[in-house]
């Protein structure tokens, strides 16, 4: 899903992005470190990249030069933290399969590392759009 995000979003970089599967107790954690939040959530995205524009690649180079590996040459992105726990609690409530849900909160992290948000409803309109069209171009539906 990391590589089917980059490609429908026409990422022109390599790219790196670093995936931590966990559990609850360890998301909860960081969720709690990081956005003061005392609770377990299924994924936490950690963006390298600030755009302008989500997936605007036009001044990555020019604007984040050190948000790209010396050893590889490739756009560090940033991380993305999913609860497997998490995974397995929501597959069984939505009624689909451990993969689909995997694939769904890595394809919505990942518009996430791209500058994607859904904090206003026309934001979330569109991100909901962009992680459908992503999973269904390599076969998950619901």
């Amino acid at each position: 899903m990391v590589y089917a995000a980059l490609d429908y979003e026409q990422c022109p970089y390599e790219a790196e992005v670093n995936v931590v599967l966990t559990d609850n107790p360890s998301i909860r954690q960081v969720n709690r470190e990081y956005r003061n939040m005392d609770a377990a959530t299924d994924v936490l995205s950690f963006p390298m990249v600030e755009y302008e524009t989500p997936s605007d690649f036009s001044r990555v180079e020019e604007l984040f030069a050190d948000c790209f590996n010396p050893e590889s040459g490739e756009l560090m992105l940033g991380d993305i933290m999913i609860s497997m726990d998490k995974v397995e609690e929501q597959a069984e409530k939505y009624g689909h399969s451990q993969e689909r849900e995997l694939a769904f909160l890595v394809a919505h992290s990942m518009l996430h590392l791209l500058g994607y948000d859904h904090m206003k409803e026309a934001e979330r309109l569109v991100m909901e759009k962009k992680q459908n069209e992503i999973l269904e171009s390599k076969g998950y539906t619901r």
